[in-house]
């Protein structure tokens, strides 16, 4: 089942960047970085208010977030993310009511997680991303 919002996150094309502005100038704390070699990205984590804003950055210059880059190089919101404690029932579920998802079943995310990405055709143009983190496997 589907319990909250996990995170938003924006395609940057400078982490480094993008850490100092979101945390000097908008007052918020970095948690950490992560590189997710199965996602191929760099990942800042910037939590507010139970959720967080995730940076992420192409890794090796490869992968989902670089080709979104080279449509938009300056970034953007890239996709919304919520939290599962049920990602294969939720998969299925979802499934059964039409929706297509970017790839078969759930892969290794940040932090541990399994996740799986909705296409963008079935919520309006944006990606969605499902996570189910440690304490629920």
């Amino acid at each position: 089942m589907i319990t909250r919002l996990d995170h938003i996150a924006i395609a940057v094309p400078d982490l480094s960047a993008s850490i100092r502005r979101f945390c000097a100038d908008l007052g918020l704390t970095l948690a950490g970085t992560e590189d997710v070699p199965s996602a191929k990205t760099s990942t800042a984590f910037l939590p507010i208010d139970g959720a967080s804003i995730e940076l992420v950055h192409p890794l090796n210059g490869e992968g989902a977030i670089a080709k979104f880059l080279e449509k938009k190089p300056s970034g953007g919101l890239h996709h919304l993310c919520f939290r599962t404690d049920d990602i294969d029932a939720d998969v299925a579920r979802l499934r059964g009511l039409g929706y297509a998802f970017t790839t078969d079943a759930p892969s290794p995310g940040a932090h541990g997680t399994r996740v799986i990405f909705l296409h963008p055709r079935g919520f309006d143009g944006v990606l969605i991303e499902l996570a189910q983190h440690p304490e629920h496997t």
